[in-house]
């Protein structure tokens, strides 16, 4: 190279002592792309820019390459190489190994470490992956223009055959399809970082939200009661309540329950978190005991046999079908099922609770960020409109001292029976916060104050 000629590349360093090299330059459309070169010295590095300019030289121009880029790209190996090559700016090798969606997808499938539930998600995209592109495409030969064909086709309606021959037309949800696409943006990045192509053609790709309102529904405190009522047993009653009442994530944050985990005398429960535990300090979290719930789980305990540890033992069994039983017992209560069971129940929990709670402290109950919680689980109820509409729904209003200012502001003239009243029922609400405090008497407040919830 002579001294005088503009660089058209440089070297970057990675690493924690900038072992890890690359070359970075920019293409004809003026984007940043690079060719990694790994663990080198710098004399090693400079060689391989040398070489490499060559070659992105004659590319720009559409001449013949230089002697210096024929000796290097010679010398570099087939996995070098096949970089090169997957950058356009020179022909793979002859014989030279071609990696397949399919190959992809399996080590992709192969290395995620992820829950059972998420792992299922994950499969459902590569499976539409697969369907669209086909498991001999080579990955290098997928392009932004096949990513974006690949989401329309995904979101478009499709004709579905069931088991009786009878064709219906099916779509995705917008939501799924969210779910879909960023999965798939994660296949691609992990091709990336795996050096199996030079850039992902879903990096551009957009998702969308991953929430759906349409399937969003509020289960009222009537319809809670009437299928506690036609629940079979103490454990059932358990699953509804703790679901609806306590904003547990069905099964898995129950199935852990255990009678040790809850505290009768300051009102809480200690939830394990398998679907958070891998997030550092939501692991576990402490959830009120509700008015509502206490009975439910006292009934329980009651019935249990000594040394039973699970609050709700059928939980452990694999084989149940809880969603069919479920659905056995709403018919058996007269009620319409509702979609997203068991969610949907945490979710009324939750929008019962931000109305009465501050955000953040809901948060902290339901085990999520206050985001998630206002794009997931809070709902818009009619007794909203009706409220601020100041017309019917005056008893529901009245009920709920958080959606009602002037419930809130008549204490001034209350008589001391009374006040104590209202301080009782705080009392039993204070005892489910999210963090040790001592009671709140009127007007006084323990020299002791908010302590964290764990020590440290």
């Amino acid at each position: 190279m002579t001294e005088g000629r503009r660089r058209s590349a440089s070297i970057g360093r990675e690493g924690e002592r900038g072992e890890l090299r690359r070359i970075i330059y920019r293409d004809a459309a003026g984007r940043q792309q690079s060719l990694r070169l790994g663990k080198c010295s710098e004399r090693a590095a400079q060689n391989a820019l040398a070489g490499f300019e060559r070659v992105l030289e004659a590319h720009r121009v559409g001449s013949t390459i230089h002697p210096d880029g024929v000796r290097w790209l010679e010398a570099i190996d087939d996995r070098l190489h096949a970089r090169v090559a997957r950058l356009g700016l020179v022909q793979p090798r002859a014989g030279a190994p071609v990696v397949t969606l399919g190959m992809l997808l399996e080590r992709f499938d192969a290395a995620a470490a992820v829950k059972a539930g998420t792992r299922t998600t994950y499969r459902q995209a590569l499976g539409m992956l697969r369907e669209h592109f086909g498991e001999s495409t080579p990955i290098d030969s997928i392009t932004p223009a096949h990513a974006d064909e690949w989401r329309k086709a995904i979101a478009e309606p499709a004709t579905v055959t069931g088991d009786g021959g009878k064709e219906t037309t099916k779509r995705l949800a917008p939501a799924t399809a969210a779910k879909r696409v960023r999965v798939a943006k994660a296949v691609f990045r992990k091709a990336m970082k795996w050096g199996l192509i030079a850039s992902n053609p879903f990096a551009d790709l957009r998702a969308g939200s991953q929430s759906n309102p349409e399937r969003a529904y509020y289960v009222t405190l009537e319809t809670t009661r009437s299928i506690l009522a036609a629940c079979p047993d103490a454990e059932w009653r358990a699953i509804v309540g703790l679901s609806r009442f306590a904003g547990l994530r069905c099964p898995s944050e129950i199935v852990a329950l255990r009678w040790g985990d809850v505290n009768w005398e300051r009102g809480r429960l200690t939830v394990r978190s398998p679907k958070t535990a891998g997030h550092e300090g939501h692991a576990v979290r402490v959830v009120p005991i509700a008015p509502e719930l206490r009975p439910i789980l006292q009934d329980l305990f009651d019935q249990a046999a000594p040394g039973t540890e699970a609050v709700v033992p059928r939980l452990r069994d694999p084989a149940m079908n809880l969603r069919t039983q479920f659905e056995r017992i709403i018919a058996k209560a007269g009620v319409k099922p509702w979609p997203r069971l068991f969610h949907n129940l945490r979710a009324s929990c939750a929008t019962d609770w931000v109305e009465r709670f501050p955000a953040h402290v809901v948060a902290g109950w339901l085990g999520h960020s206050p985001l998630i919680a206002a794009q997931h689980y809070l709902q818009t109820r009619d007794a909203h409109f009706d409220l601020a509409a100041g017309v019917g729904r005056v008893g529901e209003a009245a009920a709920n001292p958080a959606a009602n200012p002037a419930a809130q502001a008549r204490p001034t003239d209350a008589t001391p029976e009374h006040a104590d009243t209202g301080n009782r029922e705080n009392h039993a609400v204070l005892a489910g916060c999210g963090v040790r405090c001592d009671p709140v008497e009127t007007g006084q407040v323990t020299p002791r104050g908010f302590e964290p919830l764990f020590p440290g």
